[in-house]
């Protein structure tokens, strides 16, 4: 990889919790064992179950993720966009992939085999922080998931899901709209918040009526403030 190449790729590694204090040394070698891939909208990207030999790092696109239930049911746990790293918990522990990951639409990625990072990590002590602060960050992630289920209404939960796919990609500090395109159907947008497809069909209608957000062709104009004052709504806090 050329260092043209690598420069994009290393600024995408620093902002990455799993490679959080690493010298610039350290993310220039990273970024020299990487290697592109792209993958097909809808293309099943790993399986549950697969051995973790890799970990993938969103470039452009989005992979959802998701397990089946023992009903049959495939329930939703969560879409990565661009600049999100997919994979790492298979590749840190060695275990089999815990989730499906399957491209939402068409996906161009960086991927880092496991022996790469194990060797990264080993040779190179700077990675060990950004690991301790990832797996931290993700069972905040997930007790925060857990806590909006349990105490946010509905239109709280997809409030609060909508900034989050939105801050992916968009600069919410300073913006006062933003377009989400949500390329998944309301059943498994039902499964991400926790609630049955007809409360998210009545909580959506109820966020375009508060003038949060509106629908268009399977576009969601989101209005930053407005969303904002919902997603911090408890239950029965109206």
């Amino acid at each position: 990889m050329s260092a043209a190449d690598a420069s994009p790729l290393i600024a995408a590694l620093s902002a990455q919790p799993l490679f959080a204090g690493a010298s610039a040394d350290d993310l220039a070698a990273a970024a020299r064992l990487f290697r592109r891939h792209r993958y097909g909208r809808d293309e099943l990207v790993f399986a549950r179950g697969d051995p973790g030999e890799y970990l993938i790092l969103i470039e452009a696109g989005r992979i959802r993720l998701s397990v089946m239930a023992a009903d049959g049911r495939e329930l939703s746990l969560r879409i990565a966009g661009p600049g999100a790293i997919v994979g790492e918990i298979a590749v840190l522990d060695g275990g089999p992939r815990s989730a499906d990951a399957t491209a939402l639409d068409a996906v161009s990625a960086q991927i880092l085999s496991r022996g790469d990072f194990e060797r990264l990590f080993e040779t190179r002590p700077g990675f060990a922080r950004g690991v301790v602060r990832m797996l931290c960050g993700r069972l905040r992630d997930t007790t925060d998931q857990l806590e909006s289920i349990a105490l946010y209404r509905i239109e709280a939960r997809l409030a609060r899901l909508f900034l989050g796919l939105l801050r992916q990609t968009h600069d919410l500090d300073t913006a006062r709209s933003a377009t989400l395109r949500l390329d998944i159907n309301q059943t498994h947008l039902a499964e991400i918040v926790g609630a049955s497809r007809p409360k998210v069909n009545r909580a959506l209608i109820e966020l375009e009526a508060a003038g949060a957000i509106r629908r268009n062709d399977g576009e969601i104009l989101c209005r930053i403030e407005a969303l904002t004052g919902i997603a911090e709504v408890e239950d029965g806090g109206l």
